[in-house]
């Protein structure tokens, strides 16, 4: 069964993309994510590596087939932390390096290429390629984590993407910051992490790449746990109500058997006297049942109950 990262990967794959604009800067983003740039034979190119076979074939098939890109398989690692093959591509030719310029990723002038290490603003120019950057982004570097549904708490959401330089990730950033998103950024060893931990905010994220059926799962468990949230406030005020019955009830009965084992509670007035025989008599009724039954209001049998442990304080 697909975590919630991969599922929202794959909508984003079944979706598709529209333009080759927005091709171009989901293929920028997933390359700054999880590739790297290679030199072979003095030709520049490029390398990624994925663990989702599903991942490898939409890559190759949008390259092949919208750029005449083809991409070689390099090798298979088996990856002991995820127990899963890290699949490795590469495609280093005589045309690779003109396609990276095209990625803004590469810039050639007289002097030859160099490695551009920001988000080109000819890259984003418009929301449709915002969206398209973030969800390449996303599914070359990104991860979503859902609490328990059953768990009590109201952290547990996380989105994050990781990018293999600071520049990069810095840019990105400032590109979800036209979205209204205000993200942070962290190092984490030879990497820079952009990621954010508010529900309402990874709401937003997955409405800008497409992924309905996720936003759809994510408002569900939302909505369960904050209805499990308010039936565990509702249960804490009820045991805290029954627990402060107990308490005042202990120490009214406490302060009647005081006066009975000196005085007696003979002694009292016939109105004192009939709330501490009904007192005794249920000493789990709270003060307003005690009041029906006596018929009198709860602020009289307080009142009367105050007199009570007066009296037993003053023997005592």
């Amino acid at each position: 069964m697909a975590n919630f990262t991969e599922e929202i990967k794959n909508e984003i794959m079944d979706n598709g993309l529209d333009g080759e604009l927005c091709k171009l800067a989901f293929l920028s983003a997933f390359i700054r994510t999880s590739g790297s740039i290679i030199s072979k034979s003095g030709n520049f190119g490029f390398e990624i590596v994925t663990e989702n076979e599903r991942t490898a074939e939409f890559l190759c098939d949008m390259l092949q087939h919208d750029f005449s890109i083809p991409l070689d398989r390099a090798g298979v690692e088996f990856d002991k932390f995820t127990g899963r093959d890290k699949l490795t591509f590469a495609c280093v030719d005589e045309g690779t390096a003109d396609f990276l310029v095209r990625l803004k990723i590469l810039k050639k002038s007289a002097d030859g290429f160099s490695l551009v290490f920001g988000i080109d603003d000819g890259l984003v120019e418009d929301d449709d390629c915002v969206a398209a950057y973030l969800k390449g982004a996303f599914v070359g570097g990104g991860s979503c984590t859902l609490p328990d549904e059953n768990s009590y708490s109201r952290t547990g959401y996380h989105f994050e993407v990781v990018f293999s330089n600071k520049i990069t990730a810095g840019d990105f950033c400032d590109l979800l910051c036209s979205l209204d998103v205000l993200a942070k950024l962290v190092a984490r060893k030879d990497s820079a992490v952009v990621y954010v931990k508010s529900k309402e905010v990874i709401s937003d994220l997955l409405n800008s790449m497409g992924a309905e059926k996720c936003l759809e799962k994510l408002n569900r468990l939302v909505e369960l746990k904050d209805i499990t949230n308010n039936v565990n406030r509702a249960s804490n005020c009820a045991t805290y109500n029954i627990d402060k019955t107990v308490t005042a009830s202990v120490a009214q009965i406490g302060a009647i058997e005081t006066i009975r084992q000196t005085i007696g509670l003979k002694n009292l007035s016939p109105i004192l006297f009939e709330v501490a025989e009904a007192r005794l008599a249920d000493p789990n009724a709270s003060m307003q049942q005690l009041a029906d039954r006596l018929g009198i209001t709860k602020s009289c049998l307080n009142h009367r109950l105050r007199k009570i442990s007066d009296i037993a304080n003053q023997l005592s």
